[in-house]
């Protein structure tokens, strides 16, 4: 029976650290970005299998690196389909500009979650912040690249949700690095 007090007890408190470390990121990120909010985050990091084995907040924003990538993958293949069914090569123009800058943000993806699995910290985690936040633009410019043209956005939908995704990533990668150090503010003497 003593025996099996203190396993029972590993059972129960392992899997609510684990899931624990889910909520105080997705809480966390909420908090900041309302307008994506609690029950995505968690929607998002419970459709993937290997954020039930994230023990920490690095591997958290590891696996959303992963998952953003995915959708940039996803998204670059359908530009791809799209673009080679279109017959006007003004569209497919903007068609190329949405292709490499989806595939910018799959490498960078790519790295970013290799950096962030390493668990180096540091230097590293900065980088892969500086991944992250250049894979963001990738929505952005796509939509631009047709808004510019006055043509409506046939990835308008892709791009919205790829934009979720990397925000997930950043957020929670960025809450590794710690705040820039403020400035002293100059003591005033009597």
């Amino acid at each position: 029976m003593k025996l099996l007090s203190p396993v029972l007890f590993l059972l129960l408190v392992v899997p609510t650290c684990r899931s624990s470390t889910l909520e105080d990121a997705c809480r966390s990120f909420a908090a900041g970005h309302p307008s994506i909010g609690y029950d995505y985050c968690i929607k998002t990091f419970q459709a993937d299998k290997a954020s039930t084995a994230a023990a920490d907040a690095r591997s958290l924003a590891a696996v959303a690196a992963r998952i953003a990538g995915a959708k940039a993958n996803a998204t670059g293949a359908h530009i791809a389909a799209l673009s080679a069914m279109e017959r006007d090569a003004r569209r497919r123009d903007r068609f190329a500009v949405c292709a490499e800058v989806y595939s910018d943000a799959t490498d960078e993806l790519g790295q970013a979650a290799e950096e962030l699995a390493r668990g180096a910290g540091g230097g590293a985690d900065d980088d892969a912040v500086t991944q992250l936040s250049a894979a963001l633009d990738a929505p952005g410019t796509c939509e631009d690249a047709f808004g510019e043209a006055d043509d409506t956005s046939p990835l308008a939908a892709e791009d919205t949700e790829f934009k979720k995704l990397a925000t997930i990533a950043l957020a929670v990668a960025a809450s590794l690095t710690p705040p820039p150090p403020s400035t002293p503010r100059p003591r005033i003497s009597d």
